[in-house]
């Protein structure tokens, strides 16, 4: 299990979550990769584990309009589309720096 970051940022002028995480890597996450990546069942069927969300019908332009922290163990995003539903866990956030999407600093 990830440990929880150490710090999240937001940052509009690139577009990205700037994520630290405890060994002191930071992982940049494009806005729209992270909205296209949403767990929720609206985004991904339950039972098959497909994804159903059409990156084609996510704004380039999506960005977050509020961020919380849902316990200890996963961050919720309200986006600019209206979609509000997605718990991005630790440990999810954490495989996803695998992805070429994800940038590394």
């Amino acid at each position: 299990m990830a440990e929880a970051p150490t710090g999240i940022r937001a940052v509009r002028a690139t577009g990205t979550f700037d994520v630290t995480w405890p060994d002191g890597h930071v992982a940049v996450y494009p806005f729209k990769y992270l909205r296209c990546e949403c767990p929720c069942a609206a985004c991904v069927n339950e039972f098959t584990g497909e994804r159903i969300l059409d990156p084609a019908t996510v704004p380039e332009d999506v960005a977050p309009t509020a961020v919380e922290m849902s316990g200890n163990y996963a961050m919720k995003v309200m986006w600019s589309d209206g979609h509000y539903t997605g718990l991005y866990t630790w440990d999810r956030l954490y495989q996803l720096q695998q992805s070429p999407e994800v940038m590394s600093r």
